[in-house]
């Protein structure tokens, strides 16, 4: 099962153990980290599920879809290269050791 490391804004880390094809969102909000918000629920509708996707990583994941692309223009926090909505990353064998951070606040 690959593990992710979820670190907040303070640099405080929290790996979590997720089941190959849940969403990065979905896992943290199962878990109750802070800093997702997920108002849409999963539908890249809101942007309070975005993450900066660690830059070693960035190539591993599926690109950017046209909505994501869309919503991530409206992100309270700075969009980066390495900004992603975390709703629209499912986690596969190959993400085993992603590293997001959340951003300093979602709304």
């Amino acid at each position: 099962m690959p593990t992710i490391t979820y670190v907040q804004p303070d640099g405080t880390k929290q790996d979590l153990d997720v089941p190959a094809g849940k969403r990065i969102m979905q896992a943290a909000i199962g878990a109750g980290i802070d800093g997702i918000v997920a108002e849409c629920g999963g539908q890249a509708m809101c942007a309070t599920c975005h993450v900066y996707v660690d830059s070693a990583w960035a190539d591993r994941l599926p690109p950017v879809g046209d909505d994501e692309d869309e919503m991530l223009e409206d992100t309270v926090c700075e969009r980066t290269s390495e900004s992603r909505l975390s709703c629209q990353v499912p986690v596969t064998d190959e993400l085993d050791g992603l590293v997001v951070r959340l951003p300093e606040t979602q709304v």
